[in-house]
């Protein structure tokens, strides 16, 4: 096992195995993972520093096997706090808080490929600080029925005064996130989101469904509102996903959903994404910010 010590924001950190490759079909390296997440690191850190994270570890890259690590190993550095998160039924767990550049780093360096979050800060696990609807395409749906249900669900929010993010999943989906950054609880955002599911259900019934059973969606767009629950993750922003090459879940204007809605590709890898940065700074910023308050249910 090669390894390398790097010094990264005053932190030394050993790093292993960096020629190794995890997506075979193009040929990315563990090398290369790593450089994403430490450059992606300035706009990634602002959504999910405080929050208890899930890992989705790929230590033989994508086309090996792949576990969610929830507990904060305990072989990280010293550096690498742990924050409370959503739990299980066996009560409370010691998740990593990735806080800087090189806890991200570290985090590349274990394979953790995809970064999952939840909606509340480890400082108050019981108040959402977002509310999420996570599209996701029931075959042979597509990204491109999920952008024309993602602008109805905008405009329908907009109608009640709430604005709203929209990234895709860098999988076949996209999500809605409607900032809050003011308390609320999950018990109030899984209602509030459900309700505006069964709305847009009830309008195009054809096209859209509320419902879970696995049954129902062939054809349609499920709006998972129960990714608001106190004890679901959602993929991070910015993180990257386990596919044949390294799609990235990003955030998108909505000229480019209304583009999407009519036929154009929506989905980017991870260089794709440091350009976009580049170019366009953090689209999601105003999840980090933007105060808002959801009408009772």
């Amino acid at each position: 096992m090669t390894e390398r010590l790097v010094e990264l924001d005053g932190r030394r950190l050993k790093l292993t195995n960096l020629e190794k490759v995890l997506y075979p079909e193009v040929g990315f390296t563990k090398a290369e993972v790593i450089d994403y997440y430490a450059r992606i690191a300035p706009v990634m850190l602002p959504h999910i520093a405080g929050r208890g994270i899930t890992l989705k570890r790929f230590p033989d890259g994508v086309e090996g096997g792949s576990f969610f690590e929830k507990r904060c190993p305990s072989h990280r550095p010293d550096f690498i706090a742990t924050i409370d998160g959503p739990g299980d039924r066996g009560g409370a767990i010691g998740y990593c808080n990735l806080d800087s550049i090189p806890a991200l780093a570290w985090a590349g360096n274990m394979a953790a490929l995809e970064i999952h979050a939840p909606m509340a800060l480890g400082a108050d696990i019981e108040s959402p600080q977002l509310c999420v609807f996570d599209l996701d395409p029931g075959e042979p749906a597509t990204i491109i029925e999920c952008a024309r249900v993602g602008l109805e669900l905008r405009d329908v929010l907009a109608g009640i005064g709430l604005d709203c993010v929209a990234k895709t999943s860098g999988s076949k989906g996209m999500q809605l996130y409607v900032p809050l950054n003011s308390p609320h609880t999950h018990d109030h955002t899984s209602e509030f989101a459900h309700a505006v599911a069964r709305v847009l259900e009830k309008h195009r019934p054809d096209d859209v469904t509320s419902v879970m059973a696995k049954a129902q969606r062939p054809g349609k767009v499920f709006i998972d509102w129960s990714q608001n629950s106190r004890h679901k993750t959602t993929v991070a922003v910015y993180s990257l996903r386990a596919k044949a090459s390294p799609t990235v879940s990003t955030p998108v204007t909505w000229d480019e959903v209304s583009d999407c809605a009519d036929g154009e590709p929506l989905s980017f890898t991870a260089p794709d994404v440091l350009t976009r940065v580049a170019d366009l700074g953090d689209l999601f910023a105003p999840c980090a910010t933007h105060v808002q308050h959801l009408p009772p249910t």
